[in-house]
């Protein structure tokens, strides 16, 4: 677990970076764009701990077209004993057919050693709309229907169809710092699975940016002795390109 004492000073340094920046460089954007982000914290005495999170995302926009990939993972050791290993993967595809709406497709593979829910893969066909959309803030809204596979932690599995809901909220702060929520919910006869991230971000010099970070996993059903939510909190330093 990240310690209060790092996510205080994380604050700090956040709320001074975003009052000092100066102005970002204009720069003409091109199609492709992408963000590699680290976080780490180690600790040594009566327990040694250390904790990771490392996150890469990549994506190309041209014309109506919108792609993206983006993959992260996560872990935790306990003197020396492993206590957290996470891993997601997906894939995104739009199209941009008014101004305010569009369709999308998605692939996502999840695998938590040590949650209820080992394994899931889902693929869905989703309907979206940017229901506000000012300089300031965007909201965009999806909805949809696809398809499941999880692997449970007694070794059973699920198949199901699956109804897919998203919310997307993007709050820009000034020119240097901002907020973002997005909710995934995913609900089948099976299980409902239900991921939150909220994280702000504040640029630190050129492509560098300092996010803090707190993700909420939940899935309704699983196997008897095993917990329905995971949480991670997160300081982590960001480059995008």
């Amino acid at each position: 677990m990240l310690r209060k004492g790092a996510v205080t000073v994380a604050i700090m340094v956040l709320s001074g970076v975003a009052n000092a920046q100066g102005e970002a460089g204009a720069e003409e954007e091109g199609p492709w764009s992408g963000e590699f982000s680290l976080g780490y914290l180690s600790t040594s005495g009566n327990t040694e701990t250390t904790n990771f999170k490392t996150a890469f995302g990549v994506g190309y926009e041209k014309n109506d077209w919108e792609h993206r990939f983006a993959a992260s993972a996560n872990g935790a050791d306990e003197s020396k004993v492993s206590t957290a290993e996470a891993y997601q993967a997906g894939w995104r595809t739009a199209y941009n057919f008014t101004e305010h709406d569009f369709v999308f497709g998605t692939v996502d593979w999840r695998k938590d050693r040590f949650a209820g829910v080992t394994e899931q893969t889902s693929a869905a066909l989703n309907y979206g709309r940017r229901v506000i959309d000012t300089p300031s803030h965007i909201l965009s809204l999806g909805i949809g229907a696809g398809y499941r596979d999880s692997t449970l932690s007694d070794g059973t599995g699920e198949a199901n169809a699956i109804g897919r809901g998203t919310l997307a909220y993007h709050w820009i702060f000034s020119e240097t710092a901002g907020f973002n929520q997005d909710v995934i919910v995913e609900s089948g006869s099976d299980n409902t699975y239900i991921e939150s991230i909220s994280a702000v971000r504040a640029n630190l010099i050129g492509g560098f940016a300092l996010v803090l970070s707190y993700t909420v996993k939940n899935n309704s059903d699983v196997p008897p002795g095993a917990e329905k939510t995971d949480t991670l909190s997160a300081v982590s330093i960001e480059y995008a390109f």
